[in-house]
């Protein structure tokens, strides 16, 4: 399978290039500023990304907030800019990484009265960013899914991790990249999981 991978040199995007190429997949890899190894391009600007998305069976946005402490649309203008260079070059296939925090169904009476109430307010800016964007993932007629980890870490992949389907994994309060790289690599060839939202935690 040929993969673009959005948001290749930040902590999720790396871990989802390196299992994507051990599994065999040929993967572009779309980085901001010149690396010596990866590609660069606009994420931005549907034709930067076009030449880099063309022929492709796939595309990760691995992207994540930039801003934490004031209004953002980073993922929201990046997904639009992608979606509409997939579909200047006929591909279908698109798996986001989202958040699972700025949900609740599924949740624990603790995370949902007591912890979600308070991180709500804190990361405001960067859910309401994801929000937005996975509703113009959900409008773009694609073959989409959407992934929502909780809180990530930089522990080791170790293949134990759980998922729901449109709802949070109850009690899930971290997972690594790691194990988050390989649910998303995992599900580029799945068709169970077109148009669907699933979570992970460990």
């Amino acid at each position: 399978m040929r993969i673009t991978v959005l948001g290749a040199s930040g902590g999720t995007g790396t871990r989802v290039v390196e299992l994507a190429r051990e599994a065999g997949h040929e993967v572009t890899a779309i980085v901001r500023a010149p690396n010596g190894r990866d590609t660069v391009a606009d994420v931005m600007d549907p034709g930067s990304l076009g030449p880099h998305v063309a022929g492709a069976d796939a595309v990760v946005s691995a992207i994540g907030p930039r801003a934490v402490g004031r209004p953002t649309s980073v993922q929201t203008d990046s997904t639009r800019s992608a979606i509409a260079a997939m579909g200047a070059h006929g591909v279908r296939r698109l798996v986001v990484v989202s958040n699972s925090g700025m949900v609740t169904e599924g949740d624990d009476p603790v995370s949902r009265y007591l912890v979600k109430p308070v991180l709500r307010r804190v990361f405001r800016h960067p859910w309401g960013d994801m929000a937005r964007m996975e509703d113009v993932v959900r409008a773009s007629g694609l073959e989409w899914t959407i992934v929502r980890p909780p809180r990530l870490t930089d522990g080791p992949r170790t293949g134990a991790y759980r998922t729901a389907v449109g709802v949070n994994v109850r009690g899930g309060r971290t997972v690594s990249r790691a194990d988050l790289a390989a649910l998303v690599v995992r599900c580029l060839a799945d068709p169970g999981t077109v148009r669907q939202v699933i979570s992970i935690a460990n």
